[in-house]
């Protein structure tokens, strides 16, 4: 009889076969491996030390957190040093400007010969008989707009070819300035500026719409200026105006008891440190003369020549911005912080007087200006409103220096010159009454 052999899988009750249970194993394995990865993504058994994602992470937001604190920090650090440095900056710059006033007085102590030589470089032989002409024009210097950058942005506007009318004037003189500028402004001159000396002068100038500029607060200065009468102002110019001159402006210093008539920078030579109008009254007393002095005793020799010259004003000059005009600037305004002088006074001797023992003359160049067109006033009342042909000349200024009543003078000037009336000058006497 033959037995028939019946397949496991065939068979319902049978134990299973060693394929199934492999495959088992295997999908059991699979899932267990599905369920560990998904709840243990790191593994069972983790390392101590942080991965370098989660390393970077952190790092990321400690930075995040640091940063206002550092940044804050570092803003401070860096504002102090600021502060340092600007401190530092203006220590330097102020050493600079001493360092360049030293140098400039150093450099006005040598010889002014020396420093024509060294200006026009090479020697010449002296040329023919009646040809040799002698250097007067001093050269410039070399502008400095450290001294003072507001006054300099303000020169620039003001200026026309580097020249403008100055006048110094506080409020005690108001009516003369408003009289003083409205010619100026009639005859048609830009280049103007009042350098006001208290707060009264300065917004009436600009209410008047009149260039103006107002200095730093200087206490020695500024007190001066509210209070002081006229020689006390006339000598605060020559420390202003030094100023001016190390910006390389040349100034046509001018008093306000003036009159223009005229356009003054047309009848300028240019060929001088200082060019001034003469307190004389003809030839002689303005541009010079041999005055001879008797002494009888002196029996053959009691005959003295002078040379006698009348003073220079200082209320109305052109200046140049040279060595030498700079040098009779720092001399004048030496002397008047010393002495008890007149400032016109003390001008013209240190414009005039020579080298002698115990004192060095100023080399510095001068020319007088044309008495008819730069006026006084005792050569208008004295002689040109007598004179009916000097009567035709139309001056380019008027100064009434001569006389006290000046406001009523110049209100007259302007009705003879202007409004061309002819009586206008007759009520005045020559001098003051």
């Amino acid at each position: 009889m033959r037995l028939r052999r019946v397949g496991p899988l065939t068979r319902g009750d049978g134990p299973p076969s060693r394929g199934s249970r492999i495959a088992m194993a295997i999908f059991i394995g699979i899932i267990l491996g599905c369920v560990f990865a998904f709840l243990f993504p790191d593994g069972l058994f983790r390392s101590s030390s942080p991965s370098p994602s989660r390393t970077q992470d952190a790092a990321k937001w400690s930075q995040v957190n640091s940063a206002p604190c550092e940044s804050l920090e570092r803003t401070n650090i860096l504002k102090s040093e600021l502060a340092s440095l600007s401190e530092k900056n203006a220590e330097l710059k102020k050493q600079v400007r001493e360092l360049t006033m030293k140098l400039q007085l150093a450099e006005q102590g040598k010889d002014q010969a020396q420093k024509q030589f060294l200006a026009l470089g090479v020697q010449h032989k002296a040329g023919p008989f009646g040809t040799v002409r002698s250097l007067r024009t001093n050269p410039t210097i070399i502008p400095d707009e450290s001294v003072n950058p507001r006054l300099a942005k303000m020169l620039e506007k003001v200026s026309v070819q580097k020249e403008l009318i100055v006048a110094l004037a506080n409020s005690n003189v108001r009516e003369m300035v408003e009289l003083w500028f409205e010619n100026i402004k009639r005859v048609g001159i830009p280049n103007y500026l009042v350098v006001a000396l208290d707060d009264g002068m300065e917004n009436f100038c600009k209410s008047k719409g009149v260039p103006v500029y107002r200095r730093k607060p200087d206490e020695g200065v500024d007190s001066i200026g509210r209070t002081g009468g006229n020689h006390a102002v006339s000598g605060l110019k020559f420390r202003i105006l030094r100023e001016f001159l190390q910006l390389g402006y040349s100034i046509l210093l001018s008093d306000v008891d003036i009159i223009y008539l005229q356009n003054p920078f047309n009848h300028l030579y240019r060929d001088s440190d200082v060019e001034s109008m003469s307190d004389g009254h003809s030839n002689m007393t303005a541009y010079g003369y041999d005055d001879v002095f008797d002494e009888p005793k002196m029996g053959w020799a009691r005959y003295a020549h002078t040379m006698r010259i009348w003073v220079y004003n200082s209320g109305f000059f052109y200046i140049r911005p040279t060595i030498p005009s700079v040098e009779l600037l720092d001399r004048v305004a030496s002397r008047l912080s010393r002495e008890k002088a007149w400032d016109q006074q003390v001008f013209n001797e240190e414009l005039f007087f020579p080298s002698h023992p115990g004192y060095d003359g100023l080399h510095a160049s001068r020319r007088t200006m044309d008495m008819y067109l730069f006026m006084n006033s005792k050569v208008l009342f004295k002689t040109v409103r007598k004179d009916a042909n000097l009567r035709k000349l139309k001056p380019v200024i008027v100064h009434l220096n001569y006389h006290p009543d000046k406001f009523r003078r110049m209100k007259a000037v302007v009705e003879f010159y202007v409004n061309g009336n002819q009586n206008a000058l007759d009520p005045f006497p020559d001098g003051s009454e």
